[in-house]
């Protein structure tokens, strides 16, 4: 398959194109390496993966960092695996947060995008991609001291989500207007399978603001907006379409129907994705991952604005012959 970036952004767009492209927001460098046969370790093996996978695109990220502490719970334990405290986070009152290394705009490093088009073959396209200011805020503050400020310091929360959000709207606003960047990707998970991790009214009031300003930008650029985020999300879709994102990712299968998404939402967003990463790419049979893919292909994908995925991302314990599947399947089909 020849990489076509502007089939893919019709498809974003909503529209249907001459072939269902296949997108991931992640995928692990072990499954890039064992699919290259060495490792990814510079931009060139890179393009090269996505390229040879069959991705009409290649996700890059500015090089920031927010400085956000992740931990293990438990130190014996060796482990790429980290998450962010629960209880007291790293800023807890005004001290903390006036202590705080906040990173600049002026530290980010972007040159990444400027060397791309060097490798790009023909018709390969580049989504410029960042996000997590919810996510930052909450992880410096941990999830509990976060949930406890919003009644006892909303002005604390506000200005550390002042402090993250203004360097990703600057990724945002260098996104949409470098001219190798075909598309704009934000992600930040605000749910589980069973719903919001905040309500609506947290949400309205401190992170879609920022969405609202990336979403500008990417409309006065003429440029599609992706949106990621696990879970269930119905009670805040309208809120993004809002916003102005044009697709939604990943449409994780266990929290929300993608054929219900597509007949509510269909005529407003592309989607993108939902085959099960646990139950079927990890656990599952390569005939598993064919029928999902064909189900969402015949099922959402048939008048366009679809692209298939995963319904999270390909972290390393995907099985490889499942990856595979999913590649296969959408490119003979």
């Amino acid at each position: 398959m020849r990489p076509d970036k502007e089939q893919l952004i019709h498809t974003l767009w909503g529209g249907k194109g001459t072939h269902i492209p296949l997108m991931e927001l992640g995928i692990h460098p072990k499954i890039k390496a064992q699919y290259l046969g060495r490792p990814v370790n510079t931009l060139a093996d890179d393009v090269d993966f996505w390229h040879s996978a069959g991705y009409d695109y290649i996700k890059l990220q500015p090089r920031a960092d927010f400085r956000v502490p992740l931990h293990n719970s438990d130190e014996s334990v060796t482990s790429e695996v980290s998450w962010a405290a629960e209880g007291k986070g790293t800023i807890s009152n005004r001290d903390d947060f006036e202590q705080f290394d906040f990173l600049t705009a002026e530290e980010i490093d972007y040159s990444n995008f400027d060397r791309v088009s060097r490798y790009l073959p023909p018709g390969m396209g580049v989504i410029g991609q960042y996000g997590d200011i919810f996510t930052m805020t909450w992880e410096l503050m941990g999830f509990e001291g976060f949930s406890l400020a919003l009644y006892d310091d909303p002005e604390l929360i506000k200005a550390i989500f002042t402090r993250i959000g203004e360097p990703v709207l600057e990724m945002f606003r260098y996104f949409a207007r470098h001219e190798a960047v075909d598309a704009l990707w934000y992600s930040d998970d605000i749910a589980y399978i069973a719903g919001l991790m905040m309500s609506p009214e947290v949400l309205r009031e401190y992170l879609f603001p920022w969405i609202n300003q990336i979403g500008d930008l990417a409309a006065a650029a003429n440029k599609p907006l992706i949106y990621h985020s696990d879970g269930a999300l119905w009670d805040v879709i309208d809120d993004l379409i809002a916003c102005g994102i044009n697709a939604l990712h990943p449409i994780e299968p266990k929290a929300m129907d993608i054929v219900e998404v597509k007949k509510r939402y269909g005529d407003k967003l592309a989607l993108i994705g939902n085959v099960d990463v646990g139950d079927i790419l990890a656990m599952g049979t390569p005939e598993d991952v064919r029928k999902a893919v064909i189900y969402n292909i015949e099922h959402v994908g048939h008048n366009g604005g679809y692209c298939a995925g995963s319904g999270n991302s390909i972290p390393d314990y995907v099985k490889f012959e499942n990856y595979l599947a999913l590649l296969n399947v959408v490119k003979d089909y």
